[in-house]
């Protein structure tokens, strides 16, 4: 399937974005944190998504190009915000992973008119010390230099078991293609998520949100999604999906999942 590349220019930042399907209605997708550029994986996001080519115009944006020394969560969120109402969108259904659900989150919150259904995948109400003490270790791995290590525990704990070990090789040579500039992005942007916290803005969350993850994430705990769902239920259009043994990654792993968030955005849409 085709899909295209484009850049938005907007408040004296520059953001990249991946856009394919014709659909009238729109989804977007904020990974989370990555070891190098997400889209250079567009032809595989393409494909797990590709269900909602035919209903959806599908848009992914990275993060901002020229990070700053430091970069919160919140600025995070703003900055794809601007970008998002830069290329005209609104109403969008917003779905976020890991990382990428904290700043969906403060959309939803802060930017109520640009969300209309709101997708939370292996992600955190808080990121306090204890819940992101995997992150931690990887910064530090990654300001040491040791880089094949980081790799490997990346993958180890964002994929099960199977299949990392399907693909430690693959995580090995990893080592090798990240540049100085990808190992320093990546501790910013990992450093962004200390101290994130949703639960002193939830409540302005108004739209229907959807709750998946893993009981097996080993990078934000168990009980993560667990808590979101605590958050979020009882509102009208609240779901929830709770995989066990997809890990952190379900987003990536579960066979389901793609399926899964296009029948709860369809749902009550006309």
């Amino acid at each position: 399937m085709e899909y295209s590349l484009g850049e938005v220019r907007t408040k004296g930042f520059t953001m990249e974005y991946m856009k394919f399907g014709s659909g009238g209605g729109t989804l977007v997708i904020l990974p989370g944190l990555s070891l190098t550029r997400v889209l250079l994986a567009a032809p595989a996001v393409v494909r797990r998504y590709e269900l909602f080519a035919e209903d959806f115009t599908v848009y992914l944006f990275e993060r901002r190009s020229d990070l700053p020394k430091t970069y919160s969560v919140e600025d995070m969120a703003r900055d794809t915000a601007d970008a998002m109402e830069s290329l005209g969108l609104s109403g969008v259904n917003l779905f976020g992973a890991s990382q990428g659900g904290m700043i969906a989150m403060l959309i939803a919150a802060e930017r109520s008119g640009l969300v209309k259904k709101l997708i939370l995948g292996s992600t955190a109400l808080c990121a306090d010390e204890k819940r992101i003490e995997t992150i931690g270790e990887w910064v530090r791995l990654a300001r040491s230099g040791d880089r094949e290590s980081l790799c490997l525990s990346f993958g180890e704990k964002v994929y099960p078991r199977a299949v990392f070990e399907e693909n430690r090789a693959a995580f090995s040579a990893m080592a090798k293609m990240t540049t100085d500039g990808d190992i320093g992005r990546f501790i910013v942007l990992a450093e962004g998520t200390r101290g994130f916290s949703a639960e002193g803005f939830a409540d302005k969350i108004t739209c229907p949100v959807m709750v998946m993850g893993d009981t097996s994430d080993e990078v934000l705990g168990a009980e993560a999604a667990k808590e979101l769902c605590e958050k979020f239920k009882g509102r009208d259009g609240f779901e929830s999906c709770i995989y066990s043994g997809f890990g952190h990654a379900a987003y990536d792993t579960a066979p389901d999942f793609p399926r899964r968030m296009y029948d709860f955005i369809k749902e009550n849409n006309t």
